[in-house]
């Protein structure tokens, strides 16, 4: 069974819960309606199902590999990217000044979505890239832009970020690498940095690594980190390809999934230093390192719905093709397909929910940030990013661990044939645990909501988003369908304990920080949980109203099915969580260090 994108649902949420028609309200999407959403949606379909994810398994049994400093990617891979790159999929999101194509992120999120369900392994050089575009785009200077960012836009060079060092995993203060300025403006740098995504390949001419680093002299901690630009191949005045730098892979690490994908061990100035150059201002290079972070947590976010709905596929084909015993409610004389049983119906039902939801929880997250950078309206630029930024930690945290249970549930759909790699089933379960670690752990995410996005404004962009969704129940509300009842009851339950667990969190941070802490990821769960109950919400009105007309009556049976059980089933487990957070604070910290 390969990988089919789920272009339909995809559209309904662009549609009607991203609100694509309200963006081409603004000059700069004005062009694209949901007629071109879908043109690209399809192009861009036929490339991932087509070339990309049959590499997949290969990439999972011929993984990437070293020897002496060069790292040899799976064979189809380079190819592979040759056509990804051709095709214009790298630059789907970035400005055309630099030769991209400038499409918002609602459209560009979708086609994310389908490179990872069709090849993690594979994705996760277009997602360092595109973090590293952010970057320069950002603070680079406009030499630096127009040296790099046209051939990294075009596919021809590629992008890594280097935070991690050996003794600094994700305390950045502990970064130790160093810069020694030169004369003509140039740094060099010498250092280790590990964990560094698709650091050496053979997929494209040059790789642009943006690497932590501190100037000689520099403060001490994070406030003493600079950003520095330190190609593979130095770039001659007309932009062909010099020397080779003095930045090398000494070794790739050997992980449990996701290898295809090359994690490099780099070593900068073994041989004299790499020559670096700064990028904006120094001691400033957190806060320019974050623009890549929050562009990869959003698409790591993505990645967790991509794996997950590939999962969800591979085990609801398989569940219909299984013979194994007869219906308990005696429907059938004999073996029937495993489909047929209520608890596989329940697993299959789970991983569909929790898909879709997230799925349409990152549409409406890209909405927001499309309306954030691009609306004229300064008032509504700034209401868009807090909720974008609110959701962030959602949509990473909530949708990657939503995708271990999905993963989980497919290897379990599979019975013991699951446990059998040859079935493939558990390369997805395998690959979906780094996602939960890498661009900061769930806990990251979690401390993040709490107190950036919760204590800081006294849970006053929370408590707004709160007010959104009972405007969404008063909907609900006006109707007499079963599945609208119970999808009221349940998020009119859930909104409430999410309310309560924003009381506690903004008015204890300060008071009682290690109870709060103690239930911060609790909260992004719950948090997560309801964010993507309500879309499901609002998905089951749209598609009530549509069922009522007469449009596509089986898509949006199934979208009110779906999201009635994401209510009855997922929305369920709200009041448990909020009970955990408020009143069971102290049972986290109370056994004695020793008796661990």
């Amino acid at each position: 069974m390969t990988y089919r994108a789920p272009i339909k649902d995809m559209l309904f949420g662009m549609k009607e819960l991203a609100s694509l028609a309200s963006l081409q309200s603004i000059p700069a999407f004005a062009d694209f309606d949901l007629d071109t959403a879908q043109a690209v949606l399809e192009e861009c379909a036929k490339l991932n199902e087509n070339v990309i994810a049959p590499l997949n398994v290969a990439g999972d049994r011929n993984p990437s590999s070293w020897k002496d400093g060069v790292v040899t990617t799976t064979p189809g891979f380079k190819d592979a990217f040759r056509q990804f790159a051709e095709g214009g999929w790298q630059g789907l999101q970035h400005p055309a000044d630099f030769g991209g194509q400038g499409l918002p992120k609602t459209i560009g999120a979708a086609c994310v979505e389908m490179l990872n369900s069709a090849n993690l392994s594979f994705a996760l050089c277009p997602l360092l890239t595109d973090g590293a575009i952010e970057a320069l785009l950002t603070a680079g200077t406009p030499e630096q832009q127009q040296t790099y960012l046209p051939k990294m836009i075009d596919g021809t060079w590629t992008g890594t970020m280097n935070l991690t060092e050996p003794q600094a995993g994700s305390d950045l203060a502990l970064v130790r690498t160093r810069a020694e300025p030169l004369p003509d403006g140039s740094y060099k740098i010498f250092g280790t940095k590990i964990f560094i995504t698709y650091g050496e390949h053979d997929m494209a001419e040059n790789i642009v690594h943006l690497v932590l680093a501190r100037v000689v002299g520099a403060p001490e901690g994070v406030k003493g980190i600079s950003l520095f630009l330190v190609p593979k191949f130095m770039v001659n005045a007309d932009g062909s390809l010099g020397a080779r730098n003095d930045a090398h892979c000494v070794s790739i690490e050997h992980k449990m999934g996701i290898k295809a994908s090359p994690t490099a061990v780099l070593q900068f100035g073994d041989h004299g230093g790499a020559i670096g150059y700064l990028i904006g201002q120094e001691n400033r290079g957190l806060e320019y390192m974050f623009i890549m972070m929050n562009a990869a947590r959003y698409a790591v976010g993505v990645q967790g719905i991509a794996v997950a709905e590939r999962a969800y596929q591979k085990a609801a084909s398989y569940a219909r093709d299984r013979v194994q015993s007869r219906p308990v409610d005696g429907s059938l004389p004999g073996s029937a397909a495993i489909i047929h049983h209520p608890d596989v119906r329940r697993m299959l039902m789970t991983m569909r929910a929790l898909t879709e939801g997230c799925r349409a929880m990152a549409l409406v997250a890209a909405s927001a940030y499309d309306a954030a950078h691009q609306h004229p309206d300064a008032e509504v630029r700034k209401q868009n990013q807090a909720f974008y930024e609110f959701l962030v930690p959602l949509v990473k945290g909530y949708s990657t661990e939503m995708s271990l249970e999905v993963t989980d549930l497919g290897v379990q759909v599979h019975g013991g044939m699951g446990f059998i790699e040859e079935t493939g089933a558990a390369q997805y379960y395998r690959d979906a645990k780094i996602l939960t670690i890498y661009e900061g752990t769930t806990a990251i995410q979690a401390n993040d909501l709490v107190g950036r996005k919760t204590a800081r404004d006294g849970g006053q962009t929370a408590k707004a988003i709160a007010a959104q969704i009972a405007a969404t129940e008063a909907e609900l509300a006006k109707r007499d369908s079963a599945a609208s009842k119970a999808m009221l009851k349940r998020l009119s339950a859930a909104r409430l304990a999410l309310i309560d667990v924003i009381e506690f969190v903004a008015g204890q941070s300060k008071a009682n920080p290690n109870a709060v802490f103690a239930g911060s990821v609790p909260y992004l769960m719950l948090a997560g949980n309801v964010v993507a109950g309500w879309q499901m919400a609002r998905a089951l009105i749209v598609a009530e109203d549509q069922l009522a007309a007469g449009v596509d009556a089986p898509f949006m049976a199934a979208k009110i099915a779906t999201a009635r059980f994401y209510a009855e089933h997922i929305l369920a487990r709200a009041g448990g969580l909020r009970d955990s957070i408020v009143e069971g604070a102290d049972s986290v910290t109370a056994m004695s260090l020793d008796a661990f």
